[in-house]
């Protein structure tokens, strides 16, 4: 994407809708790039290769909100779309109840890049195929001491170049590089099936790939399903302390906290796919926890799957207090819903393409750490259960009703692991989630997702994360 060119494109756009008849305008370019390889049970399949490059334009007039996209470059259709988006706004302000309007958020002016060492740009076939050919020769014909009969793995590069501005000064360009990985596990052993996904993804060039230990994250994961196929006993029923994992807290995180408190689910705008919300807009203040809970979501972590330092509205984005020692603190704002509630945006807007308006998302949610260590903070269990990793998870459209399967769990007796339990299951509502928060570890770790949200859908790469979480007095199922 040459700079000057969408610069010249997008500031031509908003000026073509302010004659048109907006009040407000804001245009973005963007640039992608990605190459991808995949491997089923050893054979190579199809490598992927896609470019695009777009440009959205987003309006406000007569008091509604219009957009419209094009991957049509020229000046003449640029500024035609920019025509459109006016005319869809018009149109649908006849239909308004109420006019819609933007906080006052300080407008970004600002150049910013992810670090990165090896250019994502060197990721040809030939690099995909060999770190996922290593990965092969750790897991196929039992080398993990276990059939995997199903394996499925992709390995993905991909750049994002955007250029953002609008009418009330936001002039913001960034690129961001980014390595995905995702593998499907099947395994069999004595008749008995387990699965696990597997995916691990960070910001940066190709030295994410060594950075984060891809090829090592999935032999261990390989083995341990055969250690669970082999020699898990039945998971206790009874009321036990629950300990989950970074895995299993960060999950739950996502899931329970960062989705419900999305400003626009909680003001039942978005109901679409991925759900929406048990809280309604007196929520802030409301306590859903022990004073142990705390969760947040951070877009500014270097590294992360979800680094966005400046959202698509052209805030500066900063971390998101969502539960602070129990109680709801704030919601995931744009610039619309901000106003509503009487604030200011806090960055949370993110669009996945230039032809997808941006709407409130999640970057990097995550339970805050606390002050045990691993060790201690299991010696506090007399009898429970470690839920290591999870092959199945279930939550109901408002974000209320939760189940959790593990895969990896372990009997903890007297603050001692003792051995593997085959597939306890946690099934539990989000307040008694997070008021059963006894304790938290200082250990933390995060996990790549991509967060589904949106009609047409909008995946969104994300960082899931917490510590090991204690949860006292819970009953388990079996299944």
């Amino acid at each position: 994407m040459a700079r000057e060119a969408a610069k010249d494109l997008a500031e031509s756009a908003i000026s073509k809708a302010r004659t048109a008849g907006a009040s407000y305008a804001e245009a973005r370019v963007m640039a992608t790039w990605e190459r991808q390889f995949a491997l089923k049970n050893g054979e190579p399949q199809p490598s992927y290769f896609a470019q695009g490059y777009g440009i959205g334009i987003r309006v406000i007039a007569g008091g509604a909100l219009g957009f419209a996209a094009t991957n049509d470059m020229k000046r003449s259709a640029v500024n035609e779309i920019a025509a459109k988006a006016v005319r869809l706004a018009k149109a649908s302000s006849k239909v308004l109840r109420e006019p819609v309007a933007l906080d006052s958020s300080r407008p970004a002016r600002k150049k910013w890049t992810a670090p990165e060492t090896k250019k994502i740009e060197n990721a040809d076939a030939s690099w995909l195929r060999g770190v996922l050919i290593d990965i092969e020769g750790r897991i196929a014909d039992g080398r993990a001491g276990v059939k995997i009969p199903g394996r499925i793995l992709y390995l993905g590069a991909e750049l994002e170049k955007r250029f953002y501005v609008n009418t009330d000064g936001a002039r913001v360009e960034g690129r961001l590089p980014r390595v995905n990985f995702f593998g499907s596990l099947t395994a069999l052993e004595g008749g008995q099936t387990a699965q696990r996904f597997v995916q691990q993804g960070e910001t940066g060039g190709l030295e994410v790939v060594r950075r984060v230990g891809l090829v090592d994250i999935v032999e261990r994961e390989a083995k341990v399903m055969g250690k669970v196929l082999k020699t898990a006993a039945k998971p206790p029923t009874d009321t036990v302390d629950v300990v989950l994992s970074p895995e299993l807290s960060s999950i739950a995180a996502h899931e329970s906290v960062g989705h419900p408190q999305e400003a626009d689910r909680v003001l039942g705008r978005e109901g679409a796919q991925a759900g929406e919300s048990y809280l309604k807009a007196d929520g802030l203040g409301r306590r859903v926890g022990s004073p142990e809970a705390n969760v947040s979501d951070d877009p500014t972590l270097l590294h992360s799957n979800g680094y966005v330092p400046v959202d698509d509205e052209g805030v500066v984005a900063r971390k998101r207090l969502l539960i602070k020692e129990g109680v709801i603190n704030e919601f995931l704002q744009n610039r619309t819903t901000a106003k509503e509630f009487g604030l200011r945006s806090n960055g949370a807007s993110r669009s996945v393409s230039f032809n997808r308006e941006p709407i409130i998302r999640m970057s990097n949610t995550f339970v805050e750490p606390g002050d045990y260590t691993t060790d201690e903070l299991l010696k506090e269990v007399k009898h429970g259960v470690l839920f290591k990793t999870f092959t199945e998870w279930n939550i109901d459209d408002k974000r209320l009703n939760q189940r959790y399967v593990a895969l990896e769990a372990y009997l903890i007796e007297h603050g001692e692991l003792k051995g593997l339990v085959k597939s306890p299951v946690l099934e539990i509502t989000t307040p008694k989630l997070w008021g059963s928060v006894k304790a938290r570890s200082k250990h933390m770790e995060f996990e790549a997702a991509t967060c589904g949200k949106g009609d047409p859908m909008q995946g969104a790469p994300v960082w899931t994360g917490g510590p090991e979480t204690l949860l006292a007095g819970i009953r388990l199922g079996a299944r």
